[in-house]
């Protein structure tokens, strides 16, 4: 470097504008750019330094698909539910952000729309009887304004309502007291599937459940359709129910019982091929005929059709 009083004060200024701007860009290239400036070693060796890997990566496309698959199944739900659920079910495997839930739902509208169709449309085929059943519970209100608590229980492989009562409590032991009523009635279930609710997770549900061999499936969180042939038999008891007003709890269990009928007995199924939850436990072939003498016949149809019409003479009668 010359001495200052060669360069003179205006050129020794410029000097140091230019070295000032020098050190500023090299700043500014660090902060902008994801490889840093290189450094000298002690000997005035030049040392390359590797770039570091980006922080976000690609995410899988099974990500993607699970994401639309839970939007379509819950259209109520936002990003931050859809993202708990996802790092609850995948966790230790794969997270995401809800800004990353956030552009699939924006991105994939169309394919949510596609699979919330498909999933109405699908069919199922009815299933052995006493493999899987679901339990949940409601409420409804009588006339004093007293809110009962309503449990039932329901085949998933015919869809036939195992129980249905209203209940003074919500105790442990009288939901027991109900399910072993319902065991020495129609049979022993393999599974029984429930909601995360205390009433069906605790030690004493678990140990009774355990002694009797029967597989306690609890869905996760958040995800009601995990048990949706229950919900969607409340749906159906809460059309016929709103209609009918309940002076109290017995009277309540008195129209429960008439529903029950109905549904179990007269009201054909949709996924059951037009047939009765009972005709499908009963393993019933609607459509062949029985080959059986002229007048036999005759008196089990008379007898069948007097049954059926006995049944909507009751429903009918009740929800009046």
């Amino acid at each position: 470097m010359l001495p200052r009083t060669i360069l003179g004060e205006p050129l020794y200024a410029l000097a140091a504008l230019y070295r000032w701007l020098k050190r500023l860009l090299r700043r500014w290239r660090t902060r902008h750019t994801h490889a840093p400036p290189p450094r000298h070693g002690h000997h005035g060796h030049r040392v390359t330094v590797e770039p570091s890997p980006a922080r976000t990566r690609a995410k899988p496309p099974w990500v993607r698909d699970e994401i639309v698959a839970l939007a379509a199944r819950a259209s109520g739900l936002g990003c931050r539910p859809l993202q708990r659920i996802f790092n609850d079910r995948h966790a230790g495997i794969m997270s995401v952000g809800h800004d990353f839930v956030w552009r699939v739902l924006r991105d994939c509208q169309a394919a949510i729309l596609l699979r919330r169709k498909q999933l109405k449309r699908r069919t199922y085929r009815p299933g052995q009887p006493n493999r899987v059943w679901g339990m949940d519970g409601t409420g409804k209100t009588d006339e004093g304004g007293s809110t009962h608590f309503l449990l039932g229980i329901i085949d998933h492989g015919t869809r036939r309502c195992i129980d249905l009562k209203a209940l003074p409590d919500k105790a442990t032991i009288t939901l027991l007291r109900v399910l072993l009523d319902a065991i020495e009635r129609h049979g022993k279930p393999k599974v029984l599937r429930t909601d995360n609710e205390a009433i069906f997770n605790n030690p004493l549900f678990d140990f009774v459940l355990h002694k009797l061999n029967i597989k306690h499936q609890t869905i996760e969180l958040h995800c009601p359709w995990q048990n949706g042939r229950i919900e969607r038999f409340f749906g159906t008891l809460k059309q016929k129910l709103n209609h009918w007003a309940v002076p109290d709890r017995v009277a309540l269990n008195d129209s429960l019982t008439e529903f029950v009928a109905w549904y179990n007995h007269v009201r054909p199924h949709q996924h059951l091929q037009g047939k009765t939850p009972a005709e499908v436990w009963e393993n019933i072939d609607t459509l062949r005929r029985p080959v059986v003498s002229v007048r036999r016949s005759h008196l089990s149809s008379d007898h069948h059709l007097c049954q059926r019409q006995q049944a909507v003479d009751v429903a009918v009668l009740g929800g009046g």
